[in-house]
């Protein structure tokens, strides 16, 4: 077997299982509502997904080659600070968005 045909193979036989894995959750308990404990704990899953995407880009940006820069700071901060105000995560985005345009502009200028 070729190099080609073992790596497709792989990804094949790995989208499978993961739309087995998902499917036996979904269609097993899909049509019952979850326990209220259950309902609860998801609640928090985005609130822990987010930080622990964000934080290594804002800690060890690839753009900088893992230097820490003030603009992402100063956006996760912004970020961190609306979305606590709002409750909104949209709004969160938007002003991380924003302060880290804003800042990696004023960098441009002022370096």
């Amino acid at each position: 077997m070729s190099m080609d045909a073992r790596i497709w193979t792989v990804i094949a036989l790995l989208g499978i299982g993961t739309y087995l894995i998902r499917l036996s959750f979904l269609g097993m308990i899909g049509d019952r509502a979850l326990p209220l404990w259950a309902t609860r704990l998801l609640r928090y899953v985005p609130v822990a997904v987010m930080p622990g995407l964000v934080a290594p880009l804002v800690v060890w940006p690839p753009a900088t080659d893992g230097a820490l820069d003030m603009p992402r700071l100063l956006a996760a901060l912004a970020a961190l600070l609306v979305g606590a105000w709002k409750r909104n995560a949209l709004w969160a985005i938007g002003a991380g968005m924003a302060v880290l345009y804003a800042g990696l502009f004023a960098q441009s200028l002022l370096g």
